[in-house]
């Protein structure tokens, strides 16, 4: 069982989308965490979006990233640029460290359409994402 850390700035969506992903596509049998460096609560359109695609986080938390600095995580993955720049060393975790930034789809300003359409690209971009670091990392 593998130890993966999502890491972003809110904890709010795109980390979330990958933690609900990174489960689905290794059939939650490695432990997947998600936190922010400056932790928020989950974004309601990223449940939805979440849940267009059958995959439910509507039961996740916003954890802090310090909540986990004592866990000897596998991989730690950061989905912006601002986790990627502000991501301390984990002194207990020898993790091989990836980063892809997503343009973060709360930032998006427009009509709802607009907005729920970001919110989906980035659902599918993130998707794609994991679907391949699992096959390239976990796959058995």
């Amino acid at each position: 069982m593998k130890k993966i850390l999502v890491l972003c700035t809110g904890n709010s969506c795109r980390s979330q989308i990958a933690h609900g992903f990174l489960n689905y596509y290794t059939g939650n049998i490695h432990r997947v965490y998600s936190a922010g460096t400056n932790p928020h609560q989950i974004n309601p359109l990223a449940i939805k979006t979440m849940t267009e695609v059958g995959i439910d986080i509507s039961f996740h938390t916003s954890n802090d990233l310090r909540e986990y600095l004592g866990i000897d995580f596998d991989f730690i993955i950061t989905v912006c640029d601002h986790a990627n720049e502000n991501c301390p060393i984990f002194p207990n975790s020898t993790a091989f460290r990836i980063h892809q930034n997503f343009k973060d789809p709360s930032k998006v300003v427009g009509s709802e359409k607009q907005i729920l359409a970001a919110f989906e690209k980035c659902r599918e971009d993130i998707s794609e994402f994991c679907l391949e670091f699992s096959k390239t990392y976990l796959a058995n």
